[in-house]
Order: structure tokens, then sequence, then C-alpha cells
């Protein structure tokens, strides 16, 4: 089977210059292994030098005959849009930032199974709970909660200790240091 023809429209020592200012080290190999395949090297040498087999290099100058260097970068894609739509996206948000009322809603904080369940109910829309934590970090909201607060909390009673303070402490009760020496386990041992 004879070799496949690579597109000689970019000389091996454009190749070169392109693959020493390449950010990418991967599309840096690439352009290498092709200008040395276009130098007169051969394909299985020049895949060697650029660290990948002939059937790669071979995939790679299909790419770039179709392409040219620009071809060569990997070109990933954006991922599975998100099944609700902006506005849905917006609503949502809202109603956690809102949060649950407990009586209409029986619960006092927003779980993600809950989350997927109003997602479920008001848009249609069938939400696994990896999932529905994915779609809460993108609208920035996190797990974090504030810390609960009795109902009965005395609120001028914490900020009257908070000015207050801790009383000092006396010079009686400093805390024990241990000789450098000393066994901390509690029990005896032997002198060496």
């Amino acid at each position: 089977m004879p070799a496949l023809m690579i597109r000689e429209d970019v000389p091996p020592a454009e190749l070169r210059r392109l693959a020493k200012i390449e950010d990418d080290p991967r599309v840096a190999r690439r352009l290498l292994a092709i200008a040395a395949a276009l130098e007169g090297m051969s394909r299985e040498a020049a895949a060697r030098i650029a660290g990948m087999d002939r059937q790669t290099l071979r995939d790679w100058v299909i790419r770039y005959n179709r392409g040219g260097p620009a071809g060569l970068s990997d070109h990933w894609g954006n991922g599975r849009p998100c099944r609700l739509t902006e506005g849905q996206q917006a609503t949502l948000k809202a109603i956690v930032l809102t949060g649950p009322d407990p009586e209409v809603d029986g619960i006092s904080t927003w779980r993600l199974i809950d989350l997927c369940r109003i997602a479920r109910e008001r848009f249609g829309v069938i939400y696994g709970e990896t999932g529905m934590g994915r779609l809460m970090r993108s609208l920035d909201l996190s797990w974090q909660t504030p810390r609960p607060q009795h109902a009965e909390t005395d609120r001028a009673a914490q900020e009257a200790f908070k000015k207050r303070g801790l009383p000092p402490r006396s010079r009686r009760s400093r805390p024990t240091t241990l000789r450098p020496n000393a066994s901390r386990s509690g029990s005896r041992t032997r002198p060496a």
C-alpha cells in the first residue's frame, strides 16, 4: 500500500518554527513528526521521535491534510447542554435562595434529592443527585449552610458575653511542660 501523501503547502522549516512557539506540547510533537516525514525521514522513525506509533502519525497526517497546522489541535466539545433553560435555571436558583417553607414543604433545608423532585415536578426534567450537584455548582451555589440557631437563642446575652470576654488566667494554672526525655505514654520506661 502506498504511503499517504502529506500536503506540502507549508515547508518543514515553518512547521518546526510553529512547533517552537506552540503552547501545547502534544501539538508541537505532531508538527515535528510531520516536518520530519516531509523531510524524507521514514514514517516509523518520524513517529518514534514524536513518541507515537506509525498508525497514530497516519491519523494526524489525515487531520493535517484536511486542516493544515490548525487541524493538529485537540477539539474538545463543550459537553452535554444543560437540560434546563436559562429561565428555568434562574427560577430554580431563586427557589434555592428563598429556602423551603417548613409548613408547606415539611423540611427546613433543601437537599439535592428535594431539588431533583422540584425539577421533575415543575419543569418535567429528571436529574440525579450528582447531576443536580453539578448544576448547583454551575449556578454558584454551595453545600455550605449557616450554623443552625436554636429558636430560644438570647442574642443580647451572646453579645454581652463577647464584649466581656473570658476572665484573666491565674498564674497558678500554667500548663505543665514535659522534660525533654520524659515519656508521654503514661507508663514507666526502663532507662537505656
